[in-house]
């Protein structure tokens, strides 16, 4: 059988660097595109001696200048963390609109099918609880957070369009508070944030009182969920997420448990639109792909917390 070839844009961030290990595992040609706006060379830079994996630089702002038969497009192009969204807005909002459009139409004319990586945030901050695919959200469409929130909802309603309009083949995937290693130390969020802090000897900063909760998924099972959906004809939108909420108090403490630092907790204000609670209702993703999160949130902070002993060991190195 010949070689199924997956497009991963964003394919040198975070989640899409995990995306393109596991495809090349599968014996898939991975097609990595990533203009490096948050995404970093080095998280695919062990990939660059395979022939089966090619990385383009480029802008998907930019009609995608990939050749040859194309099976499967995944989209992940985007500033994910709040310090990157806010600090590049402009820039979330088109990669949201104008890149997915031009994601979207690359998996038209290859007839491949089109997985959207979407997010928990277009729940906003919700009044439904758990979440649910059939849940619109409570999003404020002017607020800072908007310039991702927006661009996400978008890019859903331009993936439905498509597949209502062309027929194409696409699915949407709402991910929930992905970790683990590759997720730098000047990410933002809490994981990262707590992780550097308490390894650095610094206090943990937490919002508001830290009751907010989260629902914390370890990259490997995001990633076998984005696989289940893209190996399917189910259109989504599908929750990819645990249902063991923690709340933000409860990850500090556990962070500094893990880290075995002597580091406190600092209270810190709460981001304007931060949401209260968050957690996914994952029925459709077991009874629809029989997913499920393998890997609980304490192994996955081991993991995670072992990297970032070696990044930061690896900086005062240089």
């Amino acid at each position: 059988m010949a070689r199924r070839t997956a497009v991963v844009t964003g394919g040198a961030g975070f989640i899409g660097s995990h995306l393109c290990d596991a495809l090349i595992r599968a014996e898939s040609a991975v097609i990595c595109v990533d203009n490096f706006l948050t995404g970093s060379r080095d998280n695919v830079a062990h990939l660059l001696a395979s022939p089966h994996f090619d990385l383009i630089e480029q802008d998907v702002n930019d009609k995608l200048a990939v050749a040859g038969e194309v099976d499967v497009v995944f989209h992940l192009a985007s500033p994910a963390s709040p310090v990157d969204y806010l600090r590049h807005p402009i820039e979330t909002l088109s990669v949201g609109s104008v890149g997915t459009l031009n994601a979207l139409e690359l998996a038209r004319e290859r007839g491949a099918r089109f997985v959207l990586a979407s997010t928990s945030e277009v729940y906003g901050d919700p009044h439904q609880h758990p979440q649910t695919e059939a849940y619109w959200g409570n999003v404020n469409p002017i607020g800072p957070r908007s310039v991702y929130d927006e661009a996400k909802r978008f890019a859903e309603a331009a993936t439905a369009a498509y597949r209502r309009e062309y027929g194409a083949d696409t699915a949407i995937v709402r991910i929930f508070n992905t970790f683990g290693p590759r997720m730098r130390t000047d990410d933002g969020r809490a994981v990262p944030a707590f992780v550097t802090r308490a390894l650095t000897g610094q206090s943990l900063h937490v919002a508001g009182d830290g009751r907010q909760s989260r629902s914390l998924c370890y990259v490997d099972d995001t990633v076998a969920g984005l696989l289940a959906v893209a190996a399917s004809s189910h259109p989504g939108p599908v929750n990819l997420g645990t249902e063991d909420e923690r709340t933000v108090m409860d990850i500090a403490r556990l962070v500094l448990d893990l880290t075995g630092s002597a580091a406190g907790i600092e209270f810190v204000a709460m981001p304007e639109d931060d949401p209260g609670r968050r957690r996914p209702d994952t029925t459709l993703a077991r009874e629809a792909f029989g997913w499920e999160p393998r890997i609980a949130i304490e192994g996955g902070l081991a993991a995670t917390v072992t990297w970032f002993v070696q990044q930061l060991a690896a900086g005062a190195a240089r």
